[in-house]
């Protein structure tokens, strides 16, 4: 009933209905009267607050309890928006100088003959909604910048072989790769690079790509596959 009802307050001609609709339009949103210096001082005062909280955790709570879990100087580390998800096998090797989003994922892949290790440098910055899959070694060394949204494949999780998959066997040693991010590298928005791939130094990788191959340094590539539109001169 209460179906038919709401149909013939959107679709009716009549005058009442079309009254009604608008009236039930109205109190269901209902607005507030804007009071412009009682609200701006409310928004300063959220926002300060929003702030405050989100430092004191970060210093207090965030921080110290991820670099309890990860090995290395680890000095000047700083977290945003929380704590890295870490899930399976994973060592952590971080330097100094790191900025990390806190929404962010390290994955290492479970069963191999070592445990994974991924190698963080010094003054990386690694971005919002990065995921490493990291099946032996992922290497980020100094100065490397990582956009948000970075996804580093180290392995697939799954074999190629179908009947394998729905048996719900892992993927093979043969499908797990190593990927090196050489000093310097730039990678953007988006970008996809798959294990067995280095992106040499200076580099820059453009949104979206996903890189299949090794990328030469101080080029820049873009593409799906990502190849080499120009290089650019060493500094």
């Amino acid at each position: 009933m209460i179906v038919h009802v709401k149909h013939w307050l959107k679709c009716s001609p009549h005058p009442f209905a079309k009254s009604l609709f608008q009236f039930a339009k109205t109190i269901r949103n209902p607005q507030m009267i804007v009071i412009p210096f009682f609200h701006s001082s409310l928004y300063f005062v959220h926002q300060f607050l929003k702030q405050f909280i989100h430092e004191f955790l970060r210093i207090t709570y965030f921080t110290p309890l991820f670099k309890s879990q990860i090995k290395g100087s680890k000095k000047q580390l700083f977290l945003y928006s929380g704590m890295p998800q870490v899930l399976g096998q994973l060592n952590i090797m971080c330097k100094d100088n790191v900025r990390m989003s806190g929404v962010s994922t390290f994955c290492g892949r479970v069963g191999g003959k070592t445990t994974p290790t991924l190698n963080i440098g010094s003054n990386v910055d690694i971005g919002w909604q990065n995921a490493f899959s990291v099946g032996r070694n992922i290497t980020l060394e100094d100065d490397v910048r990582l956009a948000g949204r970075v996804f580093l494949a180290g392995f697939p999780g799954h074999p190629v072989d179908c009947e394998r998959r729905a048996q719900g066997q892992s993927d093979d040693e043969n499908q797990i790769g190593d990927i090196i991010i050489k000093r310097g590298a730039w990678l953007g928005t988006g970008v996809t690079v798959l294990g067995g791939v280095t992106i040499g130094e200076g580099a820059i990788v453009g949104a979206g790509s996903v890189v299949t191959k090794n990328i030469p340094a101080f080029s820049i590539a873009a593409g799906n596959p990502a190849k080499v539109v120009k290089y650019i001169k060493e500094s």
